[in-house]
């Protein structure tokens, strides 16, 4: 369990958007946890690919390579 604390304008944010959600916000700040850990997951693949394209070939190195330029 975790505790965190929230200044005024932020909690009474929540408040509203969970009333208009029918929610309540633990649920609201679970769903928003989730989504920042699973957006820091994209960018972390999308950094992995990165370091991998800038090791890679163009598609015209490998044509070449692979003889299907004439």
């Amino acid at each position: 369990m975790i505790t965190i604390r929230l200044n005024k304008a932020i909690e009474e944010q929540l408040k509203h958007v969970a009333k208009i959600r029918g929610s309540n916000q633990s649920e609201l700040v679970r769903e928003a946890i989730v989504r920042f850990l699973e957006d820091n997951e994209d960018l972390e693949f999308a950094q992995e690919a990165k370091e991998r394209m800038q090791s890679s070939k163009s598609l015209m190195e490998l044509r070449k390579e692979l003889g299907l330029d004439r």
